[in-house]
């Protein structure tokens, strides 16, 4: 929860000193970032999690050790050559993103924030593989507060000319409270051979290149999408678009985030059992759904008040946009615990395959979407394409492990898409107060049978482990 509040204040405060194309170009600049992060990173940050689990579960501290070591000394090495290459390509990256070389200075000052975003992955991975749960929540927190303490008053001072000053300090604060805890770990001391380290780094490299292809692909196409606006609808709309993206994640990826640390590890443990997999996926299906039920339909409520709230009334506008976006995160939360199964078993082509597909028909269809209705068009192509996303996903895991949804899933999966799509309808057809009642209403029973749901399935014990995290 302190976590969202640190969130709240930065985005509001980000907001009210930089304005709507002021925001616009710190989420082009960040997935400038995102796109270079993922093509130099290598994936070494999700291959390193599963690699290090895979040793806990045996409990080989030799090999842990190894493993550790050379995971963390080949993140210095990839992000010291990311860090060069994007100094080197920083005038094409500038023409290819906003038509002319004007951003080159701002892109080699970004490079920066290559080498402290992948080194802090790597660091975060062996927290991650060896189940330090609550050292992660601890880093989250502690990053999130340091960053936003350091940026925001050269924000305030400068304002657009510090956007990206502030983003290499956000960066570097992320990395500071990983290194303290990883410090705090105690890992035998091993001698590496020229063998050790090339075969490590070969199963890390391997696997590790699946999931760069992928997470290039994902902040490419967001990235290409952000291009497509800034070039039809102007820097404004990038802004507009900016906050859609934030305000529809924000929440849900908390709630993923907590439960995908211990979840991974886990899934990964069993992989080889179908049965356990199965059980796992539907555990995690069912506790995303009722605790991202309450946020959804909150946010489909109050969506100009909630965009006031995070930013200003000038991102008002983005109200449309961000309803069909919050519909393609619910089912979002359903899919995630499905796609798991790919990277917790290694199927590496499988998960190629699948994200490829979405990824290119959603910038099929954003594109397609932006021409025939405007910025609205993107949100309606992020929810039609995680439908898609949702059967194909499905369908490839059912055929893998005969995994379904069991009846308790089916019923309650049915029922909260049922009250979101009557909220959603609901602000269309009906008069402003009218609709707002009824929404208040459905939202607060749906919100308290979810909740006594959770805890009737976990405890308040679990609860308030969970909220800690």
């Amino acid at each position: 929860m302190l976590n969202i509040l640190i969130g709240i204040i930065r985005t509001k405060a980000i907001a009210l000193f930089l304005g709507l194309d002021g925001v616009g170009l710190m989420g082009m600049y960040q997935s400038i970032i995102s796109v270079l992060g993922n093509v130099f990173g290598l994936g070494i940050g999700n291959s390193g999690v599963r690699q290090v689990a895979e040793k806990v579960a045996v409990g080989d501290t030799t090999r842990i050790a190894r493993t550790v070591k050379i995971l963390t000394g080949l993140s210095w090495v990839l992000g010291l050559i990311g860090m060069f290459l994007t100094i080197v390509l920083s005038s094409r990256v500038s023409v290819w993103t906003f038509g002319d070389e004007s951003h080159s200075a701002a892109i080699v000052l970004l490079s920066g924030t290559l080498l402290f975003s992948t080194v802090t992955t790597a660091y975060s991975a062996v927290l991650q593989g060896m189940r330090r749960i609550s050292d992660i929540a601890k880093i989250t927190v502690i990053g999130a507060f340091l960053g936003t303490v350091f940026s925001l008053p050269i924000i305030y001072v400068w304002h657009q000319k510090a956007i990206v000053p502030a983003l290499v300090v956000i960066a570097f604060m992320a990395m500071v409270p990983v290194f303290f805890f990883y410090k705090k770990l105690k890992f035998e001391f091993v001698a590496l051979t020229l063998t050790d380290i090339i075969h490590e780094a070969r199963g890390l490299l391997s696997l590790g290149f699946v999931f760069m292809y992928t997470g290039v692909l994902y902040t490419l196409v967001t990235y290409l999408v952000r291009v497509l606006v800034i070039r039809r609808l102007g820097i404004e709309s990038v802004g507009l678009y900016q906050a859609v993206i934030t305000l529809s994640s924000l929440y849900i990826n908390i709630i993923l985030n907590a439960m995908g640390m211990d979840y991974y590890p886990r899934l990964t443990a069993v992989a080889t059992d179908n049965t356990t997999v199965n059980r796992l996926v539907n555990e995690q299906t069912l506790i995303g759904m009722l605790l991202a039920a309450p946020g959804i339909l909150a946010t489909l409520t109050f969506t100009p008040f909630v965009i006031s709230v995070f930013y200003s009334t000038e991102f008002i506008p983005a109200y449309d946009v961000l309803r069909w976006q919050v519909l393609g995160v619910f089912l979002r939360v359903i899919s995630w615990p499905i796609s798991y199964v790919l990277l917790a078993k290694g199927k590496g082509i499988a998960f190629f395959v699948t994200e490829t597909i979405w990824n290119v028909l959603y910038l099929i269809t954003s594109w397609l979407g932006l021409k025939m209705f405007g910025l609205v068009g993107v949100g309606i192509a992020f929810f039609v394409m995680y439908g898609f996303y949702l059967i194909m996903i499905y369908l490839v895991v059912n055929r893998m492990t005969r995994f379904c949804w069991d009846s308790s899933n089916i019923r309650i999966g049915l029922g909260v898409l049922a009250c979101i799509a009557i909220v959603f309808v609901s602000f269309y057809i009906l008069p402003g107060k009218m609709s707002s009642g009824l929404n208040i209403v459905l939202m607060a029973i749906v919100s308290a049978l979810c909740l006594k749901k959770v805890y009737s399935l976990v405890g308040v014990k679990w609860l308030n482990q969970w909220f800690r995290k």
